[in-house]
């Protein structure tokens, strides 16, 4: 069963989004658009803090429990983790999953350290990538730090460490609406056992049915969503009419 789920990209103003990481712009509140989603039938929700690492501060737990009051969906949420204590502080907020992006990174250690504390089906390995000539190199710090790091090597390295699932967002892609990056994504469905969340360049139910086709076992979505330019709803029975098998 492929999966749709919507993301929201949070900061102190609420849900933000931009094209490729910039010119972002507000698009709405967290708890509201979250209720929103799980009206319309997402099968997940995913939160990332995007401003949290940059800044050096911790996740914003308080939307995480004020979305937990009101919405039952299984909820990934990232952004600043740093620290055990990090992961630990979203699951008890709410949180089914933990995305770790820069940390792991930095100390590949923490994807086992949470793996052994709270189970591999808890953490999520979030990776950035921007595609160069022969390959796609993995970014960080919200995109703007380069790792010197190739993305499939270290999507198949993370499944030895203890993650559980890879949410891969292609930064060429992100917000422009013209399709997923979809060698990137048959690629890591056979460098990786994990599964894999698609993420970057939805732009309708083509698009979508396209990268799961690819390999993906969910896709990512933003933009079509908050801009209602199709509900959840809508994009999952456009997916059962191409044959994919969706929870409707």
């Amino acid at each position: 069963m492929k999966r749709i789920i919507p993301c929201l990209d949070v900061n102190e103003d609420g849900v933000v989004k931009g094209v490729r990481f910039d010119r972002l712009r507000r698009v709405g509140d967290p708890v509201a658009l979250a209720e929103r989603y799980d009206a319309e039938g997402a099968d997940e929700l995913v939160f990332l803090d995007i401003a949290a690492t940059i800044r050096g501060r911790r996740p914003l737990l308080d939307i995480l429990e004020r979305v937990a009051e009101r919405v039952f969906l299984p909820v990934t949420a990232g952004g600043g983790v740093r620290r055990i204590e990090d992961a630990r502080d979203l699951l008890l907020a709410g949180a089914d999953k933990v995305a770790i992006n820069t940390a792991a990174v930095q100390r590949p250690e923490l994807l086992s350290e949470a793996a052994s504390r709270f189970g591999a089906q808890c953490v999520v390995l979030a990776v950035d990538v921007r595609r160069r000539p022969g390959g796609w190199d993995v970014v960080t710090h919200a995109g703007t730090y380069p790792a010197d790091r190739d993305a499939l090597e270290w999507c198949a390295r993370a499944e030895r460490l203890g993650a559980g699932e890879l949410l891969v967002t292609s930064m060429d892609a992100d917000g422009t609406r013209s399709g997923y990056d979809l060698e990137l994504y048959r690629l890591l469905a056979a460098a990786s056992g994990l599964p894999v969340i698609a993420s970057g360049g939805a732009g309708g139910a083509e698009d979508i049915h396209d990268v799961l086709e690819a390999g993906a076992d969910a896709a990512l979505a933003a933009s079509i969503f908050h801009e209602a330019l199709m509900s959840v709803g809508q994009l999952k029975r456009a997916l059962a009419q191409r044959g994919q098998e969706v929870r409707l």
